[in-house]
């Protein structure tokens, strides 16, 4: 296996763990009350995405250092990402039906996979 199917591979393993923390994984306690800043379903929620980004990170061979500094970052900026769509969306009081309430859900998912090209960007330069 070449280098470029690892890489095509974490960014694969990224996007499918970020399906099961963000979409199957979530529950009513890490979603309702969101607007607020500090938010134990928030915390909780990013420190699922955490323990999964170990996982993946372990499986292609992440140096220990590198593996937590990536995890320790990656819990803050989904914290804060969450926050603000959640922000956003109640100060506004956006509904489904509301194109408004799409534009935040698309970019609040278009910064997480930001954010996992980022770490796989990081993690090639290790």
């Amino acid at each position: 296996m070449n280098d470029l199917h690892i890489l095509l591979l974490l960014i694969a393993a990224f996007q499918f763990k970020h399906l099961v923390a963000d979409f199957f994984l979530q529950n009513a306690k890490m979603i309702m009350g969101r607007e607020k800043y500090w938010h134990m379903g928030r915390a909780l929620h990013a420190g699922v995405h955490a323990v999964f980004s170990v996982l993946v990170l372990a499986v292609f061979g992440t140096p220990l250092g590198a593996l937590a500094a990536l995890v320790i970052v990656e819990f803050v900026v989904h914290f804060h990402i969450d926050w603000a769509k959640a922000r956003y969306s109640v100060d506004r009081n956006l509904q489904p039906t509301e194109a408004c309430y799409w534009y935040a859900v698309g970019t609040d998912q278009a910064l997480h996979q930001l954010t996992y090209l980022v770490m796989v960007w990081i993690w090639v330069g290790l």
